[in-house]
């Protein structure tokens, strides 16, 4: 596929990595030089401009763009993003930076393929690692999704497989793992599982039990 990241930022730059891990080809677009530096010495193709302007995403690629995401700290420009990749028949994401009320969100997630929020599963997250325990449902997102955690323990039938591999169901996902006391992050394609590894997952709320069973044997 080929994608297209506005904004390299610490969300940005991390899904560019992932993506790029994935084999996929990127380009970023970004606004301020130093950052397309960075993101340049990483190896990315980069475009330095405004991201929601027609002409900078003509030069990133849209034509023939697969996806593209709006991944600033300016949700307007990330919405502004979004609506021109869907005149381009792009997959669409936004990021959002603060928790709106549901009408709000509504209205963004009616107009994009995928909303993201990742302040609030960074602090979710960060939650889960102060209090510790091995399989801690954290917070509802949603009516029917649950934010849960799992540590691995050292006979679970998912020791030793890629964390792509682990199926949690049609929208189920694993958004971050941690080793050891390390701090969790988006795990990349090729992370391995190990005994005392740390998974935050989002699954649905009602399958919490089977998750772990699944998981954990």
């Amino acid at each position: 596929m080929n994608v297209i990241v506005v904004g390299y930022g610490r969300v940005g730059a991390r899904t560019a990595r992932v993506i790029e891990e994935e084999g996929h080809d990127v380009v970023v677009v970004e606004t301020d030089n130093d950052v397309a530096k960075r993101a340049r010495n990483r190896g990315f193709t980069v475009v330095v401009g405004d991201g929601s302007d027609e002409g900078v995403l003509e030069e990133a690629g849209i034509e023939t763009a697969d996806a593209i995401g709006g991944f600033t700290r300016n949700v307007d420009v990330n919405y502004a993003v979004c609506i021109l990749g869907t005149k381009y028949d792009c997959r669409t994401v936004m990021r959002i930076t603060e928790d709106f009320s549901s009408d709000v969100y509504d209205r963004y997630a009616e107009a994009v393929d995928d909303v993201v929020y990742p302040e609030r599963l960074g602090a979710a997250g960060a939650k889960t690692a102060l209090l510790g325990g091995d399989f801690n449902a954290i917070a509802d997102l949603t009516e029917e999704l649950q934010l849960t955690t799992v540590r691995v323990t050292d006979d679970a039938p998912i020791v030793g497989d890629h964390v792509n591999e682990i199926d949690l169901g049609d929208r189920g996902r694993i958004y971050a793992h941690g080793r050891d006391e390390e701090p969790m992050s988006i795990p990349l394609p090729g992370t391995i599982v190990e005994a005392g590894d740390r998974l935050a997952l989002l699954v649905d709320a009602a399958q919490t039990d089977a998750v772990r069973s699944e998981l954990l044997g």
